[in-house]
């Protein structure tokens, strides 16, 4: 078992059940789901930056990454609907909590000037939106592989009903928040 999902049933959930006053073990927040997503607003006119992405997306996910394509057209952005314009990847199970045992312990680490992460950044519904601007803080990426740095979009997706059960159950796995 993963280390991170062991610590989980093991500390956080009996820490978060009686803090929140949860009678059943089941409605205890948990993590549902991590996204990971990438725009690539320049795959419009080369196709060939899709397979680099998605080398390195490959690598850094553990899974094959779904083409996301414009829904419709836009005539300002030179988009046309049905051209491929991003990556994203779902993460469930044990890859998921081995994505965020990197993340937190690894990858936020690495980033220049790191205070923590915002406050701000949990939806009304405990879910968790990171924006990172550099996809080479990965231990995974090959700095010489990558032809350009490009932002990657983490979305850390929960079953919290609100804000604060959502920043606690992410507090108690250790990601680090802005004071």
């Amino acid at each position: 078992m993963n280390r991170f999902k062991d610590k989980y049933i093991k500390e956080v959930q009996p820490k978060l059940q009686e803090e929140l006053g949860l009678k059943n073990r089941m409605a205890v927040p948990r993590l549902e789901k991590i996204v990971l997503s990438i725009g690539l607003g320049e795959a419009k006119d080369n196709s060939g930056i899709l397979d680099k992405v998605r080398v390195y997306f490959v690598q850094l996910a553990g899974q094959a990454p779904v083409v996301t394509l414009a829904k419709k057209s836009i005539a300002a952005f030179k988009v046309s609907q049905g051209q491929p314009i991003g990556m994203m990847v779902t993460l469930r199970g044990d890859k998921m909590y081995a994505f965020l045992d990197k993340l937190i312990n690894i990858v936020l680490p690495k980033v220049r000037d790191f205070r923590g992460i915002s406050q701000n950044s949990f939806d009304s519904h405990g879910n968790l939106n990171i924006g990172l601007k550099e996809q080479i803080i990965f231990p995974e990426v090959d700095y010489k592989s990558v032809d350009r740095t490009r932002g990657l979009a983490v979305t850390i997706t929960t079953t919290a009903r609100n804000k604060e059960e959502g920043k606690k159950l992410l507090e108690y796995l250790g990601m680090p928040f802005r004071s």
